[in-house]
């Protein structure tokens, strides 16, 4: 695994692990109704038409998975949490609400979720620099090169690195607007599903991270499931 260097490209992975290798086809389309599995610390990308539903299972109840959506025409449309906010006046999206793109048009719609519905809509993903401010020299592997890897193993490029819609990460935020990280309150095989407004690309990355308690206490990060249907 190697580290790049400047000048910053959004596309180019810090190091690489298993998510190059674990495409559900050359293209990111899936079988209909088929569950694919994420490895733990691994990401992966899928094409969902408009109209198709993409369901997002936490298997072990307490894995976060950072979450992307991209314009399956043009990439350079994608899920944005400051429009989010601006569109629900909100930093908690709930069932019926719109996933709404940097061009504020609604890319994925949330219809169902089983959880407690604690979710973040705040934080930025890790990356290689966040593990070196925690104080993790070597390598570690993180969700932005995740996103990066997922859209490279099905022949893409991330143009951005978007803000994530972290599925079942849970940071309370305080009456005088401080945070903290705290365990996730979701259960073994909670999902959540959403339904395209568009044809898109989700990008789920199942979470690394292994220093703060945001993958529980006691833990490992563990892995994470998905499938598409049609509407």
């Amino acid at each position: 695994m190697t580290v790049s260097a400047f000048p910053f490209d959004p596309g180019q992975p810090d190091g690489t692990n298993q998510s190059l290798d674990v495409a559900i086809s050359p293209d990111g389309t899936p079988e209909p109704g088929h569950t694919y599995d994420i490895p733990a610390r691994c990401g992966m990308a899928v094409r969902v038409n408009a109209g198709e539903v993409l369901t997002v299972t936490n298997p072990a109840g307490y894995q976060v998975c950072d979450f992307w959506i991209f314009n399956a025409e043009d990439l350079q449309e994608y899920s944005s949490m400051e429009h989010l906010h601006t569109s629900l006046l909100s930093i908690f999206p709930k069932v019926g609400d719109e996933v709404t793109s940097n061009l504020r048009r609604s890319l994925m719609t949330i219809t169902e979720d089983t959880s407690p519905g604690i979710h973040d809509t705040v934080i930025a993903n890790c990356d290689h620099a966040r593990y070196q401010q925690l104080g993790i020299e070597r390598y570690h592997e993180n969700c932005a090169d995740n996103l990066r890897q997922a859209l490279i193993a099905i022949g893409l490029r991330a143009p951005a690195i978007p803000a994530p819609f972290n599925l079942w990460m849970n940071v309370p935020v305080k009456p005088d607007g401080s945070l903290s990280f705290e365990p996730p309150v979701s259960k073994p095989g909670d999902y959540m599903q959403f339904h395209a407004d568009m044809n898109v690309i989700a990008v789920m990355s199942a979470c690394p991270q292994d220093v703060t308690p945001v993958n529980g206490e006691g833990t490992s990060p563990a892995g994470l499931s998905f499938r598409v249907d049609p509407s």
